[in-house]
């Protein structure tokens, strides 16, 4: 009895300990959030500005792009960035963007290049609905489309960036070509995407590896190979399987898989199972 008491309380003392240790990870993620968000938009305005107004200059429209995400733990926020399509885009219907979407403007092209629409973000961070490091934003459409398993992405703040957001820097690319990029978007981005959300989210990394991630999403836009080698890295410490860790490395075409928690590959735009 007394050796079983003792195992009992060594068991809740882990969890206690845990949970403190979470507690601490997040309030530190927390404070370097609101500190490089400040800071981000503060040396990054001269940018921010000068943008705004190419984007307004290009058609005399608003140079921003606010629209409905999925929050942590449900419900929505607004989300903000630079926009890089044509007005009413997100009214046709289709969430994914191919490469040779023709709704993205000439400038959009060049701002989704280099990353620059994710800019304004640092305001979602600052005001506290965003992250610099989590699960990408997903519109209700696609939240709707997860699994249970994939749900845990929403136990997480969303961020500007993550590991599957340098993997899958070419999402456009991927989708170029398809008659129905929201499909092919769910059979051969998404159940990699998932996977390396959820590594994310399981692990709870400290801050040190956000800013590896960030760093990575940066260096990516020079040197592309060596940051998913990066990445790769990071996946293997945090526990991911060969099989993912060969993904990130990119060196061969995606291969179909059902998204996490689902034993089939999606065949339409729908829950599967």
């Amino acid at each position: 009895m007394r050796k079983s008491s003792t195992s009992a309380t060594a068991f809740e003392n882990s969890i206690r300990h845990k949970a403190t240790t979470n507690h601490k990870n997040e309030s530190m993620k927390r404070v370097v959030d609101v500190t490089v968000a400040a800071l981000g938009l503060l040396v990054l305005s001269p940018l921010i500005a000068g943008l705004a107004l190419a984007i307004y200059l290009q058609d005399y429209h608003h140079p921003f792009y606010i629209a409905p995400r999925v929050a942590r733990g449900g419900g929505t926020f607004r989300m903000v960035k630079f926009r890089s399509m044509v007005i009413n885009a997100d009214k046709s219907g289709v969430d994914s963007t191919a490469g040779d979407d023709r709704r993205i403007t000439a400038l959009g092209r060049f701002v989704r290049r280099f990353k620059l629409d994710e800019i304004p973000q640092l305001w979602n961070v600052l005001s506290g609905t965003m992250s610099l490091v989590g699960p990408r934003p997903q519109v209700e459409r696609d939240a709707a489309l997860y699994t249970d398993e994939e749900k845990r992405l929403l136990t997480m703040s969303p961020g500007i960036t993550d590991l599957a957001s340098i993997v899958f820097a070419d999402e456009g690319e991927i989708l170029r070509g398809s008659e129905d990029p929201d499909l092919r978007y769910n059979q051969l981005i998404r159940p990699w995407k998932s996977r390396l959300g959820l590594l994310y989210v399981d692990s709870k990394p400290g801050v040190v590896t956000d800013f590896r991630i960030i760093w990575l999403t940066v260096y990516g836009a020079v040197n592309r190979p060596a940051a998913l080698a990066g990445v790769r890295d990071i996946a293997a410490t945090l526990g991911a399987s060969e099989q993912l860790q060969n993904i990130i490395l990119r060196s061969q075409p995606l291969p179909a898989a059902p998204p996490p928690g689902a034993s089939e590959i999606a065949r339409t735009r729908a829950v599967v199972a």
